[in-house]
C-alpha cells in the first residue's frame, strides 16, 4: 500500500477568533460562537499557528481521506456560520382545514392539521430562532446543524401518513435554503 499523506490549510477570516483545546475547536465572530468536538477524528491533527488551521493525515485510505475533507468543510461552514449565519425557509401548505403554528419556548406547536384534535410539536434546537409569518416559517442561526436540524424537525412533524400526497398536500415544506447575506 502506498502511503498518502494529507494536508490542508485553512486561513482563519479577520473577523473571526478561533480557540483549539485538544480536540475541541471554537470559533467565534460577529454573529456567534460555535463549538465543535473532533474527537472522533482518530488519525487526523488539527493544530492551530498563526492565523491559519492546519489539518494533517499520514497513511490514509479512503474512510480517513473522507474524514479529513469532512472536517475540513465543518470548519468552513462554522466560519461560515460565525460571520453570516444561516436561514432556512418553510411554507405552510394546507388545503383542507386551517393549521395553525406558533413557536412555544423551545418547540415549535402544530394543531388543527387536516383536523387532528391533538398537537404536534418539533423541538427546537439551541441557537437556532424560529419565526413564523403568516404562511411562512423562517430558522435561522449560526450553526448549520443545528438550523438544518431544526427545520427537518419541523417538516417531519407535520407528515401524514395514509392519505394519497396528490391530493392531501397539507403540511409544511423545506422550500429555501441560503446564507445570510449571499446570493445565489
Amino acid at each position: 500500500m502506498k502511503a498518502i499523506y494529507l494536508y490542508d490549510e485553512i486561513t482563519i477570516p479577520e473577523k473571526v477568533s478561533v480557540r483549539l483545546e485538544g480536540t475541541v475547536l471554537s470559533v467565534k465572530g460577529p454573529k456567534g460562537e460555535i463549538k465543535r468536538d473532533f474527537s472522533h477524528a482518530k488519525g487526523i491533527v488539527i493544530k492551530q499557528e498563526d492565523n491559519k488551521i492546519i489539518l494533517e493525515a499520514t497513511f490514509a485510505d479512503r474512510r480517513k481521506k473522507a474524514l479529513f475533507y469532512s472536517i475540513k468543510a465543518h470548519i468552513d461552514n462554522m466560519f461560515t456560520g460565525v460571520i453570516n449565519g444561516y436561514k432556512y425557509y418553510l411554507k405552510i401548505i394546507y388545503t383542507h382545514f386551517p393549521m395553525t403554528v406558533k413557536v412555544v419556548g423551545d418547540e415549535v406547536q402544530i394543531t388543527n392539521l387536516i383536523g387532528e384534535k391533538n398537537v404536534r410539536k418539533a423541538k427546537i434546537l439551541p441557537g437556532v430562532k424560529v419565526t413564523v409569518k403568516g404562511e411562512d416559517i423562517e430558522v435561522e442561526g449560526t450553526d448549520i446543524y443545528n438550523v438544518s436540524q431544526t427545520a427537518a424537525n419541523i417538516e417531519r412533524a407535520a407528515k401524514i401518513t395514509g392519505y394519497d400526497r396528490r391530493v392531501f398536500s397539507d403540511g409544511i415544506y423545506i422550500y429555501k435554503k441560503e446564507v445570510i447575506g449571499h446570493e445565489k
